[in-house]
């Protein structure tokens, strides 16, 4: 596994529920239309603080933010933030994408069933809900959003009886997951932010696709989706070194610039691999706010930072949004 694999799974630890505050101005939920625009109201960011040794810093509170937009501060309507004990709490809607093309090797095959009762373990709640779609030569849905577990696992089972061709749609799968996730996810849910994420399981190396990987990213960020890729074991080595292949997947910038991570695999490390991706995508804070109304119509790109007390790091999901007049 890689440094940032090493990083981690060195992090693990079991998820922990969150907890929100809700603003005065009530939430709204996303409706169907183009994912390249932004079709509510209510802008979400993932935050994660990090103190001077790098180590990830837990038990902030919505009091330790503050967020601007283009320099001017701005009310923070929506917090969400790790706590200890219990189930999990925090809203979550989560797309799995897997690879079922020719290149996926038998033993990586058997792999995506493990996987499937992992993340089940990690992250099924009572505001959990998980979709399913394969990709290969083409896309297909093998599961809706769904909040039982146990047919997240029959779609997995799906799956890997659904190999087909040599050809590795994974962009165009990512945009369909993305597109599912703006048309059919929650944007709020109890009062709080509702975290949207893909994670794509494949070799990394993508062939066939029809839509562009700026394409998707630029889609991705407007729904406020965020993607974490595992790439399977075929392609997780070199021959010398142990070193990593960089993969079509790691260069496009798919997770990095949606706010995820690229994680590698091992034959010996799979497991753990898929515990770091499910912790990571719980581990962060976030904030959510109404943007000042002159801008949520005016189709220009603005810019968003947050700032922690105590000079912390601090890294975003994503710097900007996009208001609705956008193309």
């Amino acid at each position: 596994m890689n440094v940032k694999g090493l990083i981690l799974c060195s992090l693990l630890l079991a998820p922990a529920p969150c907890r929100a505050q809700e603003g005065k101005e009530p939430a709204e939920e996303v409706s169907p239309g183009e994912v390249v625009r932004v079709e509510t109201d209510l802008v979400p960011l993932e935050v994660t603080v990090r103190d001077a040794a790098g180590q990830v810093v837990r038990g902030l509170r919505r009091g330790d933010f503050r967020l601007f937009e283009d320099g001017a501060e701005r009310p923070i309507s929506f917090f969400s933030a790790e706590t200890t004990g219990g189930t999990i709490r925090c809203p979550l809607d989560l797309v799995f994408a897997l690879d079922v093309s020719g290149s996926m090797t038998r033993e990586e095959m058997g792999m995506l069933r493990a996987a499937g009762a992992l993340f089940a373990e990690r992250l099924s709640g009572p505001r959990t809900r998980f979709a399913v779609v394969s990709f290969g030569m083409r896309v297909k849905v093998l599961q809706p959003f769904t909040g039982d577990a146990r047919r997240l696992g029959r779609a997995f089972d799906s799956a890997i009886r659904d190999e087909t061709g040599l050809s590795t749609h994974a962009f165009d799968a990512v945009d369909d997951a993305v597109r599912m996730l703006a048309r059919r996810g929650r944007q709020t849910s109890g009062g709080l932010v509702v975290k949207r994420v893909v994670v794509v399981i494949s070799d990394g190396f993508p062939t066939g696709d029809t839509v562009s990987p700026p394409t998707v990213i630029e889609r991705a960020n407007a729904a406020h989706v965020s993607v974490y890729t595992v790439t399977t074991p075929s392609y997780s080595y070199g021959a010398t070194r142990g070193r990593p292949v960089p993969t079509i997947l790691d260069v496009s910038g798919l997770a990095a610039q949606t706010g995820g991570v690229n994680v590698y695999a091992t034959d010996r490390h799979y497991a753990e691999a898929l515990r770091a991706v499910s912790t990571e995508a719980l581990s962060r804070y976030v904030i959510a706010f109404y943007p000042d109304r002159g801008k949520r119509l005016d189709g220009n790109v603005h810019q968003l930072s947050v700032q922690v007390s105590g000079g912390m790091k601090v890294s975003l999901s994503r710097r900007g949004y996009a208001g609705k007049g956008a193309r």
